[in-house]
Formats: structure tokens, C-alpha cells, sequence
């Protein structure tokens, strides 16, 4: 055998392990390229929702982002179960995404008792959160209660009599009146709504007594003069009404309610192009048009780490698990 082609061969030998190693990390090859054909964005919350509106303005500065079609699709029902179960089932192969609400992945796992068709921590990859919502808890303006003080002595003055709407057991509505029961001492009873507009409506019109609902929702009405606002839910005051009292500043402890939102995948999707998706949300976030509908919606425009939103999302399942269980929620109610 002549040398040059001994020399071949030797180099053929090297080169052998190097291809298989490349063909055995499809990950790097593949990230780098994607997208390459349109992306699909669950959603479990019916179109016109203040999820939804958040998903679609996202989907749009990805698609420009990334030069493909990003769509939009709402899966509603079993309290955001079927659409995020639909998610978790799906092809990891970064063309489907999850909008994620706080109820599907850290209130339902205690609420449904372990008994979701999908395990919101080994089932789903956190991506970035986008978004925290608080709730105002109001009350008509035709009603003679004037402050938290007050709705708190007229709760403990006569246990139950005080209503106020949810839209279903484990919504951040259903959640802020059991906590504020927890931790103020009271009895208030929950009156559950199949529509979100007939809940509003009723507070409004005095029917329940205490409406708890998402900024975007009341803000318009709390302007009109219609509703009269007692606090706000989060740490902080809002810019949108810092006239509006946090529950910290109106006497109750340890009470921070905000429905959050953010971007999942199926477990089993590339890290790369999870690390890919949490920057360029990172990107659009700090957009001065994205944080400004956001602001203006009296929520909080953020964004973090896959590792970061997996720690926070394990954090809020704890605290919830907790409610859940000392409030003694339960899913049919």
C-alpha cells in the first residue's frame, strides 16, 4: 500500500467518528434552522380573553421575528385542561407551543387531586413567563360599602352573607376570595359564572356584593365611576390606578394574587431552541410598543430563564397547593 493512500485511509478513520457524532446531535444542526415551516400557539382560553389578546399581539412579533407563520389556536374546557393536555402530547419538535395560564399548571394538579390527564412539571418545558395580571376586588357603587375595612366588619358581623362571582373553582377570582376568607378571618360565599360578562354585570348592578376580576376587565368600568375599587391584589400599586390600595396597605397580610402568564413546550423539545424561543421573548418584551400594551392592560410586562420560570412555577404550585387545601377548594364546586 503506498503511502498517500495509508495517509487516506488514516484520515477517512478520523473522520468516521466526528460524522457519527454530528449525526448523533440532530439538537445543534436542527435548532439552528429552526423554524423552517409555521408554529402553532395554544391557547387554553376562549378568543376576545385577556390571555388571548396577549398570545396574538406575541404571535405576531414572532412571526415577524421569524419569518414563518405563527398561528394561534384556543383549546377551551376542563378548566384549561384539554388545551394544555393537548400541548403536552404533542411532537416535541418546537412547532407547537403553549400560551400557559396559572391554573392549568399551578392550581389544577392539587385542585383535580393528582388526576390531570398530564404532569404540569414532567410533561411541559417552562420557556419565559410574559406577564402578570392582578384581579381589583370591587364593589358596586350603588352599595354603602366603602372600603376593605368595611366589607371585612360587615363579613364578620354576619358569616356568608357577603357574595362575590368566580369564574369557576381555581380561577384567580375563586382564589382571591378564598385567601382574603383565610387570611382576614371571614365567611364569604362564592357564587360561580358560566360568563365572565354576566358576573361583571351583576357587580355592577349590586346582585353580588364583592366582584373580583382581571384589570383589564374592570379598569373601564372602575373609570366610569360604575364600580368602586378596595384594593388591588398584587405587591405593588398599579400605574394604570395607583390611587387603588394594595391588600398590604389595607390590613391584610401575606396576600399577593396575580394571574401570570408565559410560554411552554412539550418536555422532550430541544433545549436549543427553548433557550432560542426565552430570548427572543426577552427581545419583544422589550419592545417599547409590547410594554406598553401590556402597562396598559394594569399588568406587568417580565420575562426570565427556562430555569428561572421552572423555579417560579414550583414555587406558585406550592402556594396554591397550600390554599387549595386549607380553604378546602374543590374542583366541583
Amino acid at each position: 500500500m503506498s503511502t498517500m493512500k495509508r495517509k487516506l485511509l488514516q484520515l477517512l478513520a478520523l473522520a468516521l467518528p466526528l460524522s457519527l457524532t454530528l449525526s448523533s446531535l440532530p439538537l445543534q444542526a436542527q435548532s439552528l434552522k429552526w423554524p423552517e415551516k409555521a408554529v402553532r400557539i395554544v391557547v387554553p382560553a376562549p378568543p376576545g380573553s385577556a390571555p388571548d389578546a396577549l398570545v396574538r399581539m406575541f404571535a405576531q412579533k414572532m412571526s415577524e421575528s421569524w419569518g414563518q407563520a405563527v398561528t394561534v389556536e384556543n383549546v377551551v374546557g376542563a378548566s384549561g385542561n384539554i388545551g394544555t393536555d393537548r400541548v403536552a402530547k404533542a411532537n416535541p419538535d418546537g412547532y407547537t407551543l403553549l400560551f400557559n395560564t396559572l391554573g392549568p399548571i399551578a392550581v389544577n394538579y392539587a385542585l383535580f387531586e393528582g388526576k390531570l390527564p398530564y404532569d404540569p412539571i414532567k410533561d411541559l418545558a417552562p420557556i419565559s413567563l410574559v406577564a402578570k395580571m392582578p384581579n381589583f376586588l370591587t364593589v358596586s357603587a350603588t352599595l354603602p360599602i366603602n372600603s376593605m375595612q368595611e366589607l371585612i366588619a360587615l363579613a364578620k358581623k354576619e358569616p356568608g352573607k357577603i357574595r362575590y362571582g368566580t369564574a369557576g373553582p381555581g380561577t384567580t377570582q375563586h382564589l382571591s376570595g378564598e385567601l382574603l376568607n383565610l387570611r382576614a378571618g371571614i365567611k364569604m360565599t362564592s357564587v360561580p359564572y358560566k360568563s365572565s360578562a354576566q358576573m361583571t354585570t351583576d357587580g355592577i348592578g349590586g346582585q353580588i356584593e364583592l366582584l373580583v376580576h382581571n384589570a383589564p376587565v374592570l379598569l373601564p368600568h372602575m373609570k366610569a365611576g360604575t364600580l368602586r375599587p378596595l384594593a388591588i391584589t398584587s405587591s405593588a400599586r398599579s400605574p394604570s390606578a395607583p390611587e387603588v390600595p394594595t391588600m398590604a396597605e389595607v390590613g391584610i397580610a401575606d396576600f399577593e394574587i396575580t394571574a401570570w402568564f408565559g410560554f411552554m413546550a412539550p418536555a422532550a423539545t430541544p433545549k436549543a431552541i427553548i433557550d432560542k424561543v426565552s430570548k427572543d421573548i426577552a427581545r419583544i418584551i422589550a419592545m417599547p410598543e409590547v410594554r406598553d400594551r401590556i402597562l396598559a392592560q394594569a399588568s406587568v410586562p417580565i420575562s426570565n430563564t427556562p430555569e428561572e420560570y421552572a423555579a417560579f412555577i414550583q414555587t406558585e404550585t406550592k402556594k396554591w397547593a397550600e390554599v387549595i387545601k386549607q380553604a378546602n377548594i374543590k374542583a366541583d364546586e
